[in-house]
């Protein structure tokens, strides 16, 4: 079972990561979100910001189609995010492990590729055996490498490369 605080933790485990002030959470590399907080929309009220359910990049309509068929108690969309590549998560219904792989996931997705290429790099030199090796080989930084990354609140900008 995962919580805003995985999410966090395992964002800014991430390089080049900036956390944008808000109610709950909010991840961007090279000023792109990759995962925030779930504003839940109540017709004649404010925005509810859900932070026990995670907005997650996935990239096209192809792989959100295939979260929400595949684990519809996990995933789920809303009309409001009809034809985003957006998905819902329940944070509850996940393990870390798993949630490690899809923020990676969602940061590769939103990453320039130079930042990709040196996330692979800094892993193929410095493998670290605490990782669990995700299926679709999103890979993270070792203990060993260096922090890149900047947790900004108010929002600090990064040098996009």
């Amino acid at each position: 079972m995962a919580d805003a605080d995985d999410v966090r933790r395992l964002a800014l485990a991430l390089p080049y990561v900036v956390e944008i002030d808000s109610d709950g959470f909010d991840f961007r590399v090279a000023d792109k979100g990759f995962v925030w907080s779930y504003p839940e929309r109540r017709p004649g009220k404010p925005r509810l910001i859900r932070t026990d359910i995670a907005v997650l990049y996935v990239g096209d309509e192809a792989e959100k189609q295939a979260l929400l068929l595949g684990d519809p108690g996990v995933f789920f969309t809303t009309p409001a995010y009809d034809g985003l590549p957006l998905v819902m998560l329940r944070l509850a219904q996940v393990n870390i492990d798993r949630l490690r792989v899809l923020v990676a996931d969602a940061w590769r997705m939103r990453a320039p590729d130079v930042l990709v290429g040196e996330l692979d790099s800094a892993d193929s030199s410095s493998p670290d055996p605490g990782c669990v090796e995700p299926v679709s080989a999103s890979r993270r930084l070792s203990a060993t490498q260096p922090a890149r990354h900047a947790r900004a609140i108010p929002a600090r900008r990064q040098p996009v490369i």
